[in-house]
């Protein structure tokens, strides 16, 4: 007599029940979650209401301190209204949604604007001023004449480089021209790096110069991504009955005993060998092409003076906010290099040729061979 080894439906059911609950009551506690999370979630860049990390909610309480003005808007047609008040700053921070007719309409108005960052249609918004990428970000020291800049010293910019007949601060990362000032990144006038080195007195002097700012904000996102008002303006979680955050709080204790309980039923983690191992020079070499491929002689020199300012800087006894003068002056007591050759070397323009790149590294690795045996 002959006996089935097959598994059937039962014995399969049996051994996988365990997961299917756990990964449903995964999923309904996930989506209680998202339903009594009312109001915008955390983590608008730049939004003068948002007091997470990437928002600016100190920055605009600042501002009003000083007797400015913060107006938050989320469409051109707002702006347009309030600039008819006269006296004000228009501020275009987090990247804007707008389209191209609409990025008309802002550069029409009348009065200074601040664009930050890579914004779209910026030949628009700011037409004197060329942006391209090619700064990383990092504290960097004026290295101008502009009052706001001289004030408030080194401040934490960088990503995108302007040129204009304007006047330029901080590596071209920050440029005036005109009634338009660009800077390269928002980063310094974030929750998360305003107290640091002089980025708030730099934000309050670009932003503080009119008696109130029009802070130009990404337009809500479509139905689906923010929570549907309920009568009297109530979000769903405020229309939820008290009890639902209870049941989400027991849901959730009830996935981390289930998960504990199979983690112990599945026993060790077991250690395997990876298959195959990729050496280091190997992985240097590839990314090496790829700049190559791409004719990528900008980014290339980026990467091997900022992996040499890494090395060095910390070598010479300087702190990681040393500006550029600081740092060539100590490399040329060290090493007797001519400060004029390892100030083009560190911080001079890109390579024009593959030939010039080369000898960029060279030289690059002789300065730092140089600091190692001084």
């Amino acid at each position: 007599m002959s006996v089935s080894t097959s598994p059937t439906a039962a014995g399969l059911w049996r051994r996988a029940r365990a997961g299917v609950l756990v990964g449903l009551l995964v999923v309904v506690t996930a989506m209680v979650g998202v339903l009594i999370a009312g109001g915008d979630g955390p983590g608008r860049y730049l939004d003068p209401d948002d007091t997470s990390l990437r928002g600016s909610k100190a920055l605009a309480q600042l501002l009003r301190a000083q007797g400015v003005r913060v107006d938050r808007v989320d469409s051109v047609a707002a702006a347009e209204s309030l600039a008819r008040e006269g006296d004000r700053l228009l501020l275009v921070g987090a990247p804007w949604s707008g389209g191209y007719d609409e990025a008309e309409r802002l550069a029409a108005i009348t009065g200074d604007m601040v664009v930050v960052g890579e914004q779209p249609y910026f030949d628009v918004l700011a037409p004197d001023i060329v942006a391209e990428r090619g700064l990383r970000l990092r504290s960097r020291e004026p290295g101008c004449d502009l009052p706001a800049a001289r004030t408030a010293g080194s401040a934490y910019l960088g990503v995108l480089r302007f040129e204009a007949g304007g006047t330029s601060c901080y590596d071209g990362s920050l440029m005036v021209s005109g009634a338009v000032t660009a800077v390269g990144s928002g980063e310094f006038m974030t929750n998360q790096r305003l107290a640091e080195d002089g980025n708030a007195a730099l934000a309050l002097h670009l932003l503080g110069t009119r008696k109130a700012v029009t802070w130009l904000v990404p337009a809500p996102v479509p139905p689906g991504g923010e929570p549907v008002a309920g009568p009297g303006g109530k979000s769903i979680g405020e229309l939820l009955p008290p009890s639902i955050p209870w049941a989400v709080l027991m849901a959730a204790v009830a996935v981390l005993v289930a998960a504990f309980w199979q983690g112990r039923r599945l026993g060790p983690v077991v250690a395997e060998r990876l298959p195959v191992v990729v050496r280091a020079a190997e992985t240097v070499e590839g990314r090496g092409r790829l700049y190559n491929a791409r004719r990528a002689r900008l980014q290339a020199a980026e990467a091997l003076r900022g992996g040499a300012l890494d090395r060095l800087v910390p070598r010479l006894g300087l702190g990681s906010g040393a500006g550029p003068n600081e740092v060539v002056a100590a490399l040329a007591v060290r090493t007797g290099q001519d400060p004029g050759w390892l100030g083009a070397a560190l911080y001079g323009p890109p390579p024009a040729g593959d030939a010039e790149l080369v000898a960029l590294a060279g030289y690059l690795d002789e300065i730092e061979r140089l600091v190692r045996e001084h």
